[in-house]
């Protein structure tokens, strides 16, 4: 019995000695590659799905060259929710909705007027509100709301210095805003806008750089629906004046350290 015992430890321990084949390593592999991957799309669809900046309609708080994470869950799931081609299927509404954006959110939206491209933009007017700008004061309402003069930033505007300002909505939601235009731009002047029924009212915080809602041909109202997710913070920043890609070299020049985990404002 005792040698039954030791020659099947034996025949165990010789049978997993044994050598993968070419063919089962490359099949191990592939299921690892598999599932890797999968997991991956389930927290990118599902979860969070990170984004870069890619212009600088949103400064001064957010940079080109910014990578930040969306939360999906906080306001439920559409087709923007998903990843190309998904996106295309005709679905409508949304499912295990959460809560609803509010004034002052940052969020990434389907720009269905420029090929269904992602946008990132700040929440400024929720359906059936009034939106107009007068004189570079925005007005939520026929209400001018808080807007104090911060400092003049230096070369925030294509290398050239543009003023600051602290914005507060009546929610208590406090962001900085920039202006490159003084109050007397294009984009300063304008409205009434009547936000519609299931429609957001979006703006970029770099108020004379922006296409967004207050141009409607380029963005116009913002459906529900269109809504991606509410973007939370940032886990990576680099400056691409200072660096490209193959320069590896200026990498750690590049990084803007400062901003690697701070929080979307």
């Amino acid at each position: 019995m005792a040698e039954a015992e030791h020659g099947g430890v034996k025949a165990a321990t010789i049978k997993a000695d044994q050598k993968m084949t070419p063919a089962e390593e490359a099949w191990d592999l592939a299921k690892t590659v598999f599932f890797a991957v999968l997991i991956a799309l389930v927290l990118r669809i599902v979860i969070f799905q990170p984004f870069n900046i890619p212009s600088g309609s949103m400064k001064p708080n957010l940079l080109v060259g910014d990578f930040l994470v969306v939360s999906k869950p906080t306001f439920g799931y559409s087709t923007a929710s998903l990843v190309y081609p998904l996106t295309r299927m005709p679905m409508e509404g949304r499912i295990l909705q959460g809560a609803s954006p509010v004034r002052g959110d940052v969020v990434v939206f389907k720009n269905k007027k420029d090929g269904n491209k992602d946008y990132i933009k700040r929440v400024i007017g929720l359906p059936g509100d009034h939106i107009q700008m007068i004189g570079g004061l925005l007005h939520i309402n026929g209400e001018p709301i808080d807007k104090e003069f911060v400092m003049i930033g230096k070369g925030v505007c294509g290398g050239g210095d543009g003023p600051m300002y602290r914005e507060t909505m009546d929610n208590g939601t406090s962001y900085m805003v920039q202006e490159c235009s003084g109050d007397q731009g294009a984009l300063d002047n304008v409205g009434p806008y009547q936000v519609p029924a299931g429609h957001y009212f979006m703006m970029g915080d770099n108020r004379d750089q922006s296409q967004d809602s207050r141009v409607y041909s380029q963005v116009g109202y913002v459906a529900e629906d269109d809504m991606v997710g509410r973007a939370e913070r940032l886990f990576f920043s680099v400056d691409g004046q200072k660096t490209r890609f193959w320069t590896v070299w200026n990498w750690p020049m590049a990084i803007r350290y400062g901003r690697i985990l701070d929080p979307v404002e």
